[in-house]
């Protein structure tokens, strides 16, 4: 049952890291692996769907901030909104495998408001979501 925890924690962790909370995840993953009781290829799986799902929660968010845009209380000014999506149009969706890092929930949602295809959005993102728990994973191998 220990195990199953460690799970949820993990999912619940690496979701909230993905969404626009301030949250970590990579101590938490760090710290399950090295503790040795869980199965190597589960921690990154589960780490990896409650990033992704962060930032699926991102993207939906990205979809609907537009209606928000110029309200005196949202907390993005419209210079600062125009400049992101101006920077997402002229790199791409591309940018989306920098969403592992720690600008990266930006770049999620901007990639929901500006519509980028379902399919595209959700294969770019797991790639670097899981890519960044595999490359934790064999930097943390052998740490005692």
């Amino acid at each position: 049952m220990e195990d199953a925890w460690s799970f949820v924690g993990m999912f619940t962790v690496a979701f909230g890291a993905a969404t626009l909370l301030p949250a970590q995840s990579e101590v938490l993953f760090a710290a399950l692996q090295i503790r040795g009781s869980v199965s190597l290829t589960t921690l990154i799986v589960v780490a990896s769907l409650g990033n992704i799902l962060g930032s699926v929660v991102n993207y939906l968010m990205g979809m609907g901030v537009e209606r928000f845009r110029g309200s005196r209380w949202f907390p993005v000014g419209e210079r600062q909104l125009d400049r992101a999506q101006n920077w997402y149009r002229r790199w791409g969706v591309w940018t989306l495998l920098l969403s592992w890092a720690p600008f990266g929930d930006g770049i999620t949602v901007v990639a929901g408001i500006l519509r980028t295809p379902w399919w595209i959005f959700v294969g770019l993102v797991t790639l670097a979501k899981t890519g960044r728990y595999a490359v934790l994973a064999a930097a943390t191998a052998g740490v005692t």
